[in-house]
């Protein structure tokens, strides 16, 4: 490895330190991808998503660290910080006006654990179940609906 010279320095003091995999480390609120024990996102803790998996999550890995999504209102962060705080996890909010991601909550642990599928994913339920008539025609409907 060559010695570092006056250069180095300079653009070490201007843009700091390398970082490995920036980008994975933008999206995921400045955790590596292989260290993520579950990720949410912005919408599913909008919704209040994946808590009791989030709890379960934390209970197993005790040593985890909680990540919030800084551009995610804090009356939505708030439940998942009272988790945190419940199961005696340590929660941060990062705010990285920078970087743009989905993400809006991540449990994390310092170091690898390679888990192969990280996200939640919350099955959706369909609309058209139950015959039910949506858009403008569904709304019109129900407010004329013939007298019996």
């Amino acid at each position: 490895m060559k010695k570092p010279n006056v250069d180095d320095y300079l653009q070490e003091g201007i843009y700091g330190s390398r970082q490995t995999k920036p980008a994975e480390r933008k999206q995921y609120l400045g955790t590596l991808r292989e260290r993520i024990v579950l990720v949410l996102t912005k919408g599913q803790v909008m919704q209040k998503q994946g808590i009791n998996e989030l709890s379960q999550a934390m209970k197993k890995h005790k040593d985890a660290k909680l990540l919030l999504n800084g551009k995610v209102s804090y009356r939505f962060r708030k439940p998942y910080r009272q988790i945190a705080a419940k199961n005696s996890i340590q929660h941060t909010t990062v705010s990285n006006q920078e970087a743009e991601t989905d993400v809006g909550a991540v449990l994390t642990v310092d170091y690898a654990i390679e888990k192969e599928d990280v996200e939640l994913k919350i099955e959706k339920v369909s609309k058209d179940e139950g015959n039910q008539e949506g858009g403008i025609k569904g709304f019109l409907s129900s407010l004329f609906k013939p007298i019996k």
